[in-house]
């Protein structure tokens, strides 16, 4: 047995190297309890990611109700409910309530006698759809088109199938309000069955099949565009079948194709009270003008933006909070691009804001070119001396709406946004001078009196005096 240590000198070496040995146990038992759990928490998130939904509830073909859906997949409909917040704000958009007219009333004289110079309400989130929609004062009574619909509901393609397209368009708005009540969710975009994502809307698999292609070929990333290329696009109503929807893709999806083909067919949504110019309302053709953009040439889909993947756990899944990327940067934009979220968001912005004033400048001889149209009129001048005028005031028009339409102010694609209200700025202010030179041949040198058109109820006076056939005198 060897004795205590005398006092005052160090305890023996082999006492040491028992402490040492000890330690050194411990902490091995630590790490490998440690790399246990790491290993067990890493299978158990493989597993999770691997395995399937449980299927808690069947669903039927064409299941309109999100939160059935929801039950299946929570994480999803979560997401996908808070597009109810309206209250969100970015510097040019967001979800929350207003009308356009009452920040732009230079949109009132644009679209006078035509509806959206009664109400031009910024979209709110998807979960509002059917309500807002039912609430336009752009829905007319007692007859609307069931066209209207459309992209509004998830039991619009139940509806469909019931019934048929056509007959579906051809129906009356307000008719079809009793069964049309789900907003837009789940099954518009998915198979039920696979959650393979789908085309539900016949009008977007018809334009792909007019021009040779067949939409069922597409691949994934290009259907994680698709999908909203289903509503978000330009589209009129054929008059034949009744009310049809139909996109204008038959010549191209370039804003010169689309005019192009509303000039073959004579189509027109409206003719303008104050310069009589037969007018195609642009809707939003957000997929359109994306198509021109460097995201669709570097196959970044409308997804990958608005609805960027997130996890949960060990799982992957999409975000279906549809928004503006500038409310969800870090998941978004960021994934991308590295750089600090305040330096994205002011790069974004400072591209809207080029594209927002060169709309106003566009907005503003537009409507200057309307009153020089109809001071011509006044001073005498033909419809065939106007026609060419009309057309070049035509075309201005949709080329300025084809941009002012489209969310985003001009960022899903900012070069060709800024070229397209340069060529509408261009034909308007065409379009004024073969006026002048009008009112010139007609003795009238002066330049025409312009109304008040400053705020929104001034600009609807001018316009309503117009619709009824006695606008203001706008020459000497």
């Amino acid at each position: 047995m060897t004795p205590d240590a005398p006092p005052g000198r160090p305890e023996s070496p082999a006492r040491w190297n028992r402490l040492l040995v000890a330690a050194a146990f411990l902490a091995a038992l630590i790490a490998v309890a440690l790399l246990g759990l790491l290993a067990v928490s890493i299978l158990e998130r493989r597993w999770e990611a691997q395995r399937p939904e449980q299927v808690v509830i069947p669903l039927s073909d064409w299941e309109p109700d999100n939160k059935v859906w929801g039950a299946n997949y929570p994480r999803e409909y979560e997401s996908y409910a808070l597009t109810r917040i309206d209250d969100t704000r970015t510097k040019f958009g967001g979800a929350f309530p207003r009308d356009y007219l009452d920040e732009n009333p230079d949109l009132v004289i644009l679209f006078a006698g035509y509806g959206f110079s009664q109400d031009y309400l910024q979209a709110r989130g998807h979960y509002h759809a059917v309500e807002d929609v039912s609430k336009t004062r752009r829905i007319k009574k007692p007859v609307m088109a069931g066209t209207c619909w459309t992209c509004k509901s998830t039991d619009v393609p139940r509806v469909m199938a019931r019934d048929g397209a056509e007959r579906f368009y051809a129906s009356n708005f307000h008719d079809l309000a009793g069964e049309i009540t789900h907003p837009i969710g789940c099954q518009d975009c998915h198979d039920p069955r696979t959650l393979n994502l789908r085309i539900t809307r016949p009008a977007l698999r018809e334009a792909f099949a007019a021009r040779g292609r067949n939409i069922d070929e597409a691949p994934f990333q290009e259907m994680r565009s698709l999908v909203c290329a289903q509503c978000h696009v330009e589209y009129y109503f054929k008059p034949e079948p009744k009310n049809y929807l139909t996109f204008p893709w038959k010549g191209g999806t370039t804003v010169e194709a689309m005019i192009e083909y509303y000039d073959g067919i004579d189509f027109s949504d409206y003719t303008h009270p104050v310069s009589r110019t037969p007018v195609v309302k642009a809707q939003h053709p957000d997929y359109e003008l994306y198509l021109t953009g460097v995201h669709a040439y570097r196959s970044v889909s409308c997804a990958d933006c608005h609805m960027p993947y997130r996890s949960s756990g060990g799982v992957k899944f999409t975000d279906h909070h549809v928004q503006s990327p500038l409310l969800n940067i870090a998941n978004s934009c960021a994934v991308c691009h590295r750089w600090s979220e305040e330096e994205i968001r002011s790069r974004v912005e400072a591209i809207q804001t080029k594209v927002h004033e060169a709309r106003r400048t566009a907005e503003t001889v537009l409507v200057r070119a309307h009153f020089d149209v109809a001071a011509a009129v006044q001073a005498g001048a033909t419809d065939d001396d106007l026609a060419p005028i009309r057309k070049l005031l035509r075309h201005a028009q949709f080329r300025w709406d084809y941009v002012a339409a489209s969310n985003g102010m001009g960022f899903h694609s900012p070069q060709e946004s800024m070229r397209v209200l340069a060529d509408a700025i261009n034909l308007a202010q065409e379009a004024r001078l073969a006026s002048a030179r009008l009112l010139a041949a007609r003795g009238v040198q002066a330049a025409p009196s312009y109304p008040d058109v400053s705020t929104r109820t001034k600009a609807a006076a001018v316009a309503e005096a117009f619709v009824a056939g006695k606008g203001p005198r706008l020459i000497p």
